[in-house]
């Protein structure tokens, strides 16, 4: 007699997080299908796939944003799986929600949750629920009445921040410093949520002068448990994008950090939630102030996956089929400090895309290294997509072995044809500020504009 066949999963994403991804899959045994649009059609992690599906042109809308395109490639190949990564369609909904009635499995939250974290004003809604702190500020969006808006910025006390209720991004953000400048932002904002998140509702929140980015990952199963995994601190941003992350986060002490993290773990049973998650905030003056959640796995989930020793892809599709998280709070231990920088196919000085075919390509190892890309030689990076080409990540029993093994790692990495934004990093890496650790999220756009950090 044989077995049952293996499932089927359909990996809607690309780069780097679609082979990791599929390299998951292959240890659970399941069988793989990536799509991908033309201009991918070379791409070096396709032939780690069982089966390969071309979904459209170059622009993500006619391909990886092509919720119709996706779902005929998961019926057409027998998927009852699929996993979105990070980005695309990965929050959205809709696709959830197309699944669903198609019979498919999303390795995600359910389109209800999904919904109600994507709105910011419903998920500090929620969040107050569950007893997660939050940023001063009414748990409502505004009208749009310039008299409104005045009460409640009065009220919350400025500076103040005006926020699209639908953003991310850094886009739809407005800070406010006079009351004589709030109808100007609230109207500027209101434009910016519609046009790039199709919902004009705005709100308005307390506006921190240095906070930290701090986020606890979560991952819950269908069976009522939910663990928190640790801290990492983002930080080191530039316009709104993480840079370099790690994990713990420097200087906060963790019996602090694991009460937020049981509060989070209690938000995802409250919420009904499954899977990998993010709950985001801002730290300052020892306080923590809830922001979002991201309801997918993160871009810097490897440092946490390097504190703990688990496999949160693999977690994340485990729970997905069904399973139980087999472990238990008590379980999760945390050893030594990973970092990670995200490289970037940039120019180091310009910081402008700098797109390419690679030449050459030297990864660096050793103890404590570890390089997830999709790159290869004779790979011509395209234009059409962002500009993340790897992830650098290193680990050590304290902060600064971690730190050390970055800056080796810097020096050793080599990649030609394209730009990379490595010699940047290795800058940063020997910031003072950044090397002692605890900087804001305004410090990196300072240092890069010459404005004092400080």
């Amino acid at each position: 007699m044989t077995g049952p066949a293996p499932r089927t999963l359909l990996v809607a994403n690309r780069g780097e997080i679609a082979l990791r991804i599929l390299r998951a899959a292959r240890r659970l045994g399941l069988r793989t299908v990536c799509v991908h649009s033309v201009a991918d059609a070379d791409g070096p992690w396709l032939s780690m796939a069982d089966r390969t599906i071309c979904i459209g042109p170059a622009p993500a809308r006619d391909s990886y944003l092509d919720i119709a395109a996706i779902l005929r490639a998961a019926l057409a190949t027998g998927a009852d799986l699929v996993h979105p990564g990070y980005g695309f369609l990965s929050e959205s909904p809709a696709f959830a929600e197309a699944l669903a009635e198609a019979g498919l499995t999303l390795v995600g939250p359910t389109a209800e949750v999904m919904r109600r974290m994507g709105d910011k004003v419903e998920a500090k809604r929620a969040m107050i629920e569950a007893g997660v702190p939050c940023v001063p500020g009414p748990d409502r969006p505004l009208s749009g009445d310039p008299v409104e808006a005045a009460e409640v910025a009065a009220e919350t006390g400025y500076p103040v921040i005006v926020k699209a209720a639908g953003g991310g991004g850094g886009r739809g953000m407005r800070v406010v410093r006079r009351a004589e400048d709030l109808p100007e932002a609230v109207m500027l904002c209101r434009q910016e949520a519609e046009r790039f998140f199709g919902n004009p509702a705005i709100y308005i929140e307390k506006f921190l002068e240095k906070p930290r980015h701090v986020e606890i990952q979560v991952m819950a199963d269908g069976h009522g448990t939910a663990l928190w995994l640790g801290a990492r601190d983002c930080s080191l941003q530039r316009r709104h994008q993480k840079v370099i992350e790690e994990s713990p986060a420097p200087g906060i002490a963790p019996q602090d950090i694991a009460d937020l993290g049981t509060r989070c773990a209690q938000a995802c049973r409250m919420l009904g939630y499954t899977g990998a998650g993010t709950f985001e905030f801002l730290y300052e003056d020892g306080g923590f102030y809830f922001i979002e959640m991201n309801t997918r796995i993160q871009v810097e989930h490897p440092v946490s996956e390097e504190v703990t020793g688990l496999d949160l892809v693999t977690m994340q599709i485990s729970v997905a089929l069904g399973d139980p998280l087999g472990i238990t709070q008590e379980d999760v231990r945390f050893a030594g400090h990973a970092i990670e920088c995200r490289i970037t196919a940039e120019d180091a000085e310009t910081l402008r895309p700098a797109p390419g075919r690679i030449t050459a390509l030297h990864l660096p190892g050793g103890p404590g290294v570890r390089v997830d890309s999709h790159l290869a030689p004779g790979y011509r990076i395209p234009a059409s997509y962002d500009s993340l080409i790897a992830k650098l990540v290193t680990h050590g029993a304290t902060r600064q072995e971690a730190l050390d093994r970055m800056r080796a790692a810097l020096d050793e990495y080599r990649i030609e044809g394209c730009g990379s934004t490595i010699p940047l990093l290795r800058r940063l890496v020997d910031d003072p500020a950044f090397a002692a650790g605890g900087v804001s999220i305004h410090h990196l756009d300072r240092l890069l504009a010459g404005e004092p950090t400080t």
